[in-house]
C-alpha cells in the first residue's frame, strides 16, 4: 500500500460512498508519483470492497488538480538519460490511473471547486460524472510551456466535440465552469457552497440502485462506445439478455409491478 493519508484523505460514509480528497496543497494537488500511487491503490481497494458503491474524487484548497508535478519532471532531466525512462514511466502510470477510473466497476464522480489543468483536466474528463462550482476553471495549457497535452487529449476528446477539444488544446486558454458545462466536460456547475451537497446527493441516488446493474451498465457503456453501430447493438443485446437473467432484474421488475421498493442482492459478485 502506497496510499498516503497526508496527500489523499479517505472518507467512507455509511451508505457506501467513498470520498477521496486530494490534499497536497504544497504542490497544488499535482498528480505526483505519490498522488497517482495513492489514487490507484484507493481505486483498486474500492473496486474490491462490496461496501463501497460510489467513489468521489475531490480536493482541498483552491486547486482541484494542477496536472503533473513539473518540479519532478524538471528534476528528472538530470538523469543520465535526460529523463527518458522516467518520463515513459510517469506518463504510462498516469494513463493506467485514468483507465483505472474508467474500468472501476463503481461509478466515479469528480467534485471540482477550483482550478483543473492539464492532467487535472484529464482527471475530470476521465470520471464518469463531474460537478463543479461555478468558480471553477479548466484548461489543457501544455502548449504554453512546450509540452502538448497529448495524454489529456485522450480523455478530453472522448467527452467533448473535436472542435471544442482542439480549441482547448491549441490555445491552452482557461474556460469557465459555464463553458465546461456547455461543451460537456462537466455535468453541471453550482454555487460554491452547494458543490459537496450536490455531489453527495448524486452519489447517494446512484448508491441506492442495484450495484450489479450499475456495474454492468458502466462496463457496457464504455465498451459499446468504441464499436460500430451494428456491433454495439449485438453486444448490448447480449448484455441486456444476461442482465435480465440476474436476480436483481427479477426483483426490480417484480417490485415495480407490485408497487414496492426493491431489495437488491448486495452479496452478488460484480465480476460474475
Amino acid at each position: 500500500m502506497s496510499n498516503n493519508s497526508e496527500i489523499l484523505i479517505q472518507d467512507k460514509s455509511s451508505n457506501g460512498v467513498l470520498r477521496l480528497v486530494m490534499n497536497d496543497l504544497s504542490s497544488r494537488n499535482s498528480l505526483s508519483e505519490n498522488m497517482m500511487s495513492s489514487l490507484l491503490d484507493s481505486l483498486d481497494n474500492a473496486s474490491k470492497d462490496k461496501d463501497i458503491k460510489v467513489v468521489i474524487i475531490a480536493s482541498n484548497g483552491d486547486v482541484f488538480c494542477s496536472g503533473h508535478n513539473l518540479k519532478e519532471i524538471n528534476t528528472a532531466r538530470n538523469n543520465d538519460d535526460e529523463g527518458n525512462a522516467y518520463y515513459q514511466k510517469l506518463f504510462n502510470k498516469c494513463s493506467i490511473l485514468m483507465q483505472a477510473i474508467v474500468n472501476c466497476p463503481k461509478p466515479v464522480i469528480a467534485e471540482i471547486d477550483g482550478v483543473a489543468t492539464a492532467a487535472g483536466c484529464q482527471l475530470v474528463a476521465s470520471c464518469d460524472l463531474a460537478i463543479a462550482s461555478n468558480e471553477s476553471i479548466f484548461a489543457t495549457p501544455g502548449v504554453n510551456i512546450g509540452l502538448f497535452c497529448s495524454t489529456p487529449m485522450v480523455a478530453l476528446s472522448r467527452n467533448v466535440s473535436n472542435k471544442n477539444a482542439m480549441k482547448m488544446l491549441l490555445t491552452g486558454e482557461m474556460i469557465s465552469a459555464t463553458e465546461a458545462t456547455n461543451i460537456g466536460l462537466i455535468n453541471i456547475n453550482v454555487k460554491k457552497d452547494f458543490v459537496k451537497k450536490e455531489v453527495l446527493d448524486l452519489a447517494s441516488n446512484i448508491a441506492s440502485k442495484s450495484m450489479i446493474t450499475i456495474s454492468t451498465g458502466k462496463k457496457a457503456f464504455y465498451a459499446q462506445s468504441e464499436m460500430t453501430l451494428s456491433d454495439a447493438y449485438l453486444y448490448t443485446s447480449d448484455v441486456m439478455k444476461n442482465n435480465a437473467l440476474r436476480s436483481d432484474a427479477k426483483e426490480g421488475i417484480s417490485a415495480f409491478l407490485e408497487k414496492r421498493n426493491p431489495n437488491w442482492n448486495e452479496s452478488e459478485d460484480l465480476d460474475s
